[in-house]
């Protein structure tokens, strides 16, 4: 169970993450350091339970923070 809620970037930098995006690739995106990028994903796992990001991805698709079409392009890429 999530006690702590995501914070917006964190569930923006996840949601990046389920399309395939690298730290440096989601730092340029959004305007960020690749090492703000990468505190925001750690403080992410560590909220979530879960110690990568694709676990993160795929907990945070399961409790329902991401839509679940949000990832639907980068699955079929990998398909």
């Amino acid at each position: 169970m999530i006690t702590t809620p995501l914070t917006g970037r964190e569930l923006e930098c996840l949601e990046w993450v389920s399309h395939g995006k690298t730290s440096w690739e989601i730092g340029t995106i959004l305007d960020l350091s690749e090492r703000t990028v990468n505190f925001h994903l750690r403080n992410a796992c560590q909220k979530l339970g879960v110690y990568g990001r694709q676990h993160a991805v795929a907990k945070a698709l399961k409790s329902g923070m991401l839509p679940y079409s949000v990832s639907v392009t980068s699955m079929s890429v990998i398909a």
